[in-house]
């Protein structure tokens, strides 16, 4: 009798084998296409209840910075109350101050726990970050408003200070009293900071230990062996890890409308100024939308930021993948 006799399966458990792969197979497609399903559905959702708004004002005549809906009665003067552009203006500034501030930390910290601490440290101090992702979005508004936002007055009187410097003085105008756009994109940073770290913390994991000791062996620091054999190497962790912590600052809505101010409907003059982003006048106002065209123009607001969301992950995949190709 021949090895491959021995090894060939006999008749029913290569009938039940070949049923239970044929099934595995078609549960994960099914899986597969149940996210698709999902995302698909949600946008018909959105626009289905949007539309009433959408084709009787049209779709360009939101992209304005005036959002009344006490005005709801058109004239020829307010064609259409309900202008979204300061709440993308909110949304997008928002989560570029969290980003500008929780990228750097977050590198800093993955840095730190992969290659720089000791080893008895480095499963606690991954655990104690991970943890932050684990408090509620309201607790951290909680915190955000009696803690955070009165810490934070030396800080914003200080940036305040900067409103005279030409080309970006206008991103400090005051006066600052707390609930602001910066206020926001802090407690948003802290927010974001769990998942940037721990995508940056795998990719700095793949590393070659043989190229890190190679650096070493050549007289670098460690800082130089960082520079040279890790950062190169994982450019496009990075930012894809970035894309997404930025995808999870574009939707949050709790902790961003009890910390933003949400008492101007116009576009800030600088982020030390309250306002409101797309996600808060959702939250604020669904309940209480009672004027004409009012709560499908906020559905008009939230299939606007399902499609940002969207538009900003695609551009991600394409920068991720162009930052790979390079580095290949």
């Amino acid at each position: 009798m021949t090895s491959r006799t021995l090894l060939a399966p006999s008749g029913p458990a290569s009938s039940a084998g070949r049923f239970t792969d044929g099934l595995f197979r078609r549960l994960m497609a099914a899986a597969a296409v149940s996210v698709i399903a999902i995302l698909v559905a949600t946008a018909i959702f959105l626009l289905v209840e949007a539309w009433p708004s959408l084709s009787h004002y049209g779709p360009l005549s939101f992209l304005h910075a005036r959002w009344a809906p006490s005005e709801a009665t058109e004239t020829a003067s307010n064609p259409n109350p309900y202008g979204v552009l300061q709440f993308i203006y909110g949304t997008v500034v928002t989560s570029l101050v969290a980003m500008a501030i929780a990228v750097p930390v977050a590198i800093a910290v993955a840095l730190y726990i992969t290659n720089l601490s000791p080893a008895l440290l480095r499963r606690p101090l991954s655990s104690l970050v991970d943890l932050l992702a684990a408090i509620p979005s309201v607790v951290y508004g909680f915190w955000g408003v009696f803690a955070l936002i009165p810490a934070l007055g030396p800080v914003g009187r200080g940036l305040t200070s900067l409103s005279g410097i030409p080309l970006i003085g206008w991103l400090f105008q005051g006066p600052f009293f707390g609930y602001s756009v910066f206020s926001a994109g802090v407690v948003l940073a802290i927010m974001v900071l769990p998942i940037v770290t721990a995508i940056c913390r795998e990719v700095f994991d793949t590393t070659p230990i043989a190229e890190k000791e190679a650096a070493l062996a050549i007289g670098a620091t460690k800082w130089e062996m960082l520079r040279i054999a890790v950062l190169p190497r994982s450019r496009s962790g990075i930012v894809g890890a970035s894309i997404l912590g930025l995808g999870r600052a574009f939707g949050e809505t709790i902790a961003v409308t009890m910390l933003i101010g949400n008492n101007v409907l116009t576009i800030p003059h600088g982020i030390m100024r309250p306002g409101s982003t797309m996600p808060s006048v959702i939250a604020n106002e669904f309940t209480e939308a009672n004027q004409p065209f009012h709560l499908t123009s906020l559905f008009v607001v939230a299939f606007g930021l399902l499609v940002l969301s969207l538009l900003v992950n695609v551009i991600g995949k394409r920068i991720v993948g162009r930052v790979s190709e390079h580095i290949a």
